[in-house]
């Protein structure tokens, strides 16, 4: 965003199915690495004939870097991107690119049946653009699979992690498939600053990926008999559902100043 940046995979790069000229691609991000585009207000609602609390959302700028030799970067890629689902509470975000190009290297997520296959000492690769750098990759093991942080779950590691890794991926080493979302550090304070713990990160559990998925309507990311279109058909249900829900809430009342 404009005031903040942090890093991001692409998980889903396939042809639309009502133009197979054009691809759609989405990126799996944090939640707080995108929090500065997404305000909210009071506003005319004209299903439910009153003012409701709506949600405005920014476009985001991306970069995905072309590398060659595997090991150089070609290019750095510029795109506009739309926030489609956040979820605060898992701190996770889709993004769709707004570019029909089609993004040939993507990763894969663990096959949810395969999450209990994870044991502590596997080998991992955590990878983000650490201080805003271009992004690598550094390695290290899963080293704690029950980390509960505000009710949630995470995974902990020791591939270092810093400031900017925050929506990056965690891939196990001999796969390659993604376990996990960058999504906090460690610190401790010494005297009137902070130390950062780059060896204990913390990372958004496959589980809870999963769980988002699945609440958000998204279930094509994983699922190839699903597609975006039935998405967000499936998504407007349940807006539209939700808003004649509240239809017979009474309405808040604002706050008027004195004379």
């Amino acid at each position: 965003t404009s005031k903040a940046g942090g890093s991001g995979t692409v998980i889903y790069s396939k042809p639309n199915p009502i133009n197979n000229e054009e691809y759609q691609s989405f990126i799996l991000t944090c939640a707080h690495v995108v929090d500065d585009a997404i305000t909210t207000k009071k506003d005319w609602d004209s299903l439910t004939k009153k003012k409701v609390e709506k949600e405005f959302l920014e476009q985001v700028g991306v970069e995905i870097f072309d590398y060659v030799y595997m090991s150089k970067v070609n290019s750095s890629n510029s795109y506009r991107a739309d926030i489609i689902a956040y979820d605060k509470y898992h701190d996770i975000a889709l993004l769709k690119l707004d570019s029909p190009k089609q993004i040939e290297h993507i990763a894969t997520l663990i096959p949810r049946e395969k999450i209990p296959t994870v044991k502590l000492f596997m080998p991992i690769w955590t990878s983000g653009c650490s201080l805003g750098h271009d992004p690598f990759a550094n390695s290290g093991y899963i080293t704690y699979l029950s980390e509960i942080i505000d009710n949630k779950l995470y995974w902990m590691q020791n591939g270092a992690s810093i400031f900017g890794n925050s929506g990056g991926a965690v891939f196990l080493a001999e796969t390659g498939e993604q376990v996990g979302i960058t999504a906090r550090v460690s610190t401790l304070q010494l005297g009137f600053g902070y130390d950062v713990i780059t060896w204990m990160g913390f990372s958004i559990a496959p589980q809870r990926i999963y769980e988002f998925l699945d609440e958000q309507e998204l279930k094509f990311i994983y699922d190839s008999n699903d597609t975006f279109k039935k998405a967000l058909a499936r998504r407007e249900d349940k807006e539209k559902s939700a808003k004649l829900n509240k239809q017979d809430e009474p309405e808040e009342k604002e706050d008027k100043e004195g004379p």
